[in-house]
């Protein structure tokens, strides 16, 4: 299993697939957070564009 972790292909791609989820998640957080910015709650982030 260390010989597998340690090849730089193998490396590279879990690096990619986690930063891929983190920024997913911190788009997801961003996107509800926009939403609970006044009491009414709010509109999608690109209706006002």
């Amino acid at each position: 299993m260390r010989q597998w972790l340690n090849k730089p292909k193998t490396l590279y791609w879990l690096s990619f697939i986690g930063k891929t989820l983190f920024y997913f998640a911190v788009v997801l957080i961003l996107i509800y957070l926009y939403h609970y910015r006044n009491i009414q709650g709010g509109n999608f982030i690109y209706n006002e564009f």
